[in-house]
């Protein structure tokens, strides 16, 4: 029998999925999860794909861990919790290109790519809807300065380290997108407020003058008399 699951590293909890399936061939839920958060311990704030292979004769259990999603890998590399929900104008980090290859090398056995210069172009793909800047750019205009050859160096020496210097300058860079952002949001936010405290007005203003114009017959009335 093959479950396949993903899970929180080194974290996984009991649920009424897993307990489904291993309640018809008696094979005790915490004894298996126990088994998982052991094989997973080391991908411990990522989600992992996980493959469980029973024998239900003999109760044997087989746990396969691949490697994380290219998006968690990312995350757990740059220190992010989240990605993007805005991704177009709201970002969340800055990357080196020798960040995106360390996570390439992470992954590269689960790529459908021919190369390492590929898979760095597939992860490059992962980057932009989590909204991650690389090398203070949108990690499509990276993917095209690839295909320049501008990182063959870096891409053939399979460079995973960033040096600090540069590090500093791409911190540097994002603390100034990271303020710009900030700015617009509080913008956006204020005006939110303005426009639902104009629209609340709306009513009030034409409940008002709708009891002017019903009083305007009365007042014919009382002339009349």
């Amino acid at each position: 029998m093959i479950i396949k699951l993903l899970v929180e590293g080194g974290e996984m909890k009991p649920g009424p999925v897993l307990s489904q399936k291993l309640g018809p061939v008696g094979i005790p839920m915490n004894e298996v999860i126990q088994k998982i958060n052991d094989a997973t311990k080391d991908f411990k704030g990522m989600r992992v794909p996980v493959e469980l292979d029973i024998e239900p004769s003999t109760k044997e259990i087989k746990v396969t861990v691949s490697s994380p999603p290219a998006s968690e890998l990312l995350k757990k590399e740059l220190g992010i919790e989240k990605g993007s929900a805005l991704h177009k104008k709201m970002k969340m980090a800055n990357a080196s290109i020798e960040q995106v290859i360390s996570v390439t090398k992470t992954k590269m056995q689960n790529l459908l790519s021919k190369d390492l210069k590929a898979a760095v172009k597939t992860v490059l793909g992962s980057a932009v809807s989590l909204g991650i800047l690389v090398e203070n750019k949108n990690p499509m205009e990276v993917i095209a300065d690839i295909d320049a050859g501008k990182y063959d160096n870096e891409i053939s020496q399979e460079k995973t380290e960033t040096d600090p210097e540069k590090k500093k300058e791409l911190d540097a860079h994002f603390a100034k997108v990271k303020a710009e952002q900030d700015k617009l949001m509080k913008a956006e936010e204020a005006a939110k407020v303005a426009e639902a405290a104009a629209a609340a007005e709306k009513p009030a203003t034409s409940a008002t003058a709708g009891e002017k114009t019903e009083a305007k017959p009365e007042e014919k009335k009382e002339e009349k008399k």
